[in-house]
């Protein structure tokens, strides 16, 4: 489909103008594309955004309308302003958004044709999964400040193991279970979680490699139980457009990131993860993903390298499916209580992250 085509494709499907046939051909043709699938929802909130903004100048200019009545009706004293003077700053208010607007579709224009020029180069079939583990040269940037902290715990660690990679984890309940993905801890000989410079040792206690999901325990006097967890774990599916937001460790601070839900399905077309747009590093697998109401809605796990933003996200249904799997092995699962609501709907997003950022753990891997 040439790109002319697919954006008035695009604009067709948003306003409904399809017939029966051509919207599932679309819609088809969106599942099996990713980047289609996230250009049209970009386009939808760019659509949303300019709605919005006509709304809004249509009441500025009736305010303006009624504002001019008033004043030739006497009922407003403007301290005899020059009338002329005011025609002209009327003039400049009244189109000055506007030109604003029509420069700004022109700089969107000119960016959607430049990405499409890329998305659809042949290059773009060489796109492949890339996991968002972080790799033993990228910690050896902090291996020096890691050697004293080693130091303090190597007790916590059998003997003989160094440091190979990590990632993000968790908890899923207030006992210190942890959730990561099966990837991160592949191979693992001993574990350090750490949460705000705080070290404790975990154990792997289950593993669902067909979902890359795999649940810790942290095994220390050290670790202090939670109260409560402030978040809950969604069990339906989210919408296309919603708004989400990650915490993890691409490096050995935690780091926030937000986004939004660009597709229902994975890479190509799985069904057990969404594809989320915003950025992610290696260290990011096992994050938590959140919903403006801070529920869980996934857990990140890996990205298209031929693809900016394209992140795939393992769906929080897939949390319980792999539970009620654990319970089945280990009677000792059933002491797991997922959270199941949240506390931070409606809270605003600096105190959903200072309260969420106490149960996201960096994962350090030794082997």
């Amino acid at each position: 489909m040439e790109d002319i085509q697919l954006i008035e494709a695009t604009e067709r499907y948003l306003n409904g103008t399809m017939s029966e046939v051509e919207k599932a051909e679309f819609e088809q043709l969106r599942k099996n594309t990713p980047e289609i699938d996230q250009m049209v929802v970009e386009h939808k909130l760019f659509l949303h955004q300019m709605d919005a903004y006509a709304e809004h100048r249509d009441l500025k200019q009736s305010l303006h309308d009624a504002h001019t009545r008033l004043v030739e009706k006497g009922a407003i004293n403007e301290n005899s302003t020059p009338v002329q003077k005011g025609k002209v700053i009327q003039f400049w208010h009244k189109y000055r958004r506007v030109t604003g607007i029509a420069a700004s579709i022109a700089g969107v224009t000119a960016l959607a044709i430049s990405w499409m020029v890329t998305a659809f180069s042949p290059n773009n079939n060489k796109s492949e999964l890339k996991l968002l583990i972080r790799e033993i040269n990228q910690i050896k940037r902090n291996q020096q400040q890691q050697d004293s902290k080693i130091n303090e715990v190597e007790s916590k660690l059998p003997k003989g193991v160094t440091l190979k990679g990590g990632g993000s984890a968790f908890l899923l309940d207030s006992k210190g279970y942890l959730l990561t993905n099966a990837h991160v801890i592949k191979d693992a000989k001993g574990l350090l979680v750490v949460n705000k410079g705080k070290e404790y040792s975990a154990s792997i206690i289950y593993v669902d490699a067909a979902q890359d999901l795999a649940v810790l325990k942290i095994n220390d006097s050290d670790f202090t139980t939670a109260a409560r967890l402030p978040y809950g774990i969604r069990k339906n599916s989210s919408e296309l457009g919603e708004e989400v937001f990650t915490l993890g460790y691409p490096r050995n601070d935690i780091v926030y990131n937000m986004g939004y839900l660009s597709s229902r399905t994975g890479y190509e077309g799985d069904t057990n993860r969404y594809q989320i747009s915003l950025p992610a590093n290696p260290g990011n697998s096992g994050g938590p993903v959140f919903n403006k109401n801070g529920e869980i809605i996934g857990v990140l796990s890996s990205r298209q390298t031929q693809t900016e933003g394209a992140v795939f996200a393992i769906k929080s249904k897939g949390i319980y499916q792999m539970l009620d799997e654990m319970k089945k092995a280990d009677t000792t699962a059933k002491r797991i209580k997922l959270p199941v609501n949240s506390n931070l709907k409606g809270v605003e997003r600096k105190q959903q992250i200072a309260e969420i950022e106490d149960c996201v753990f960096l994962v350090n891997v030794y082997n």
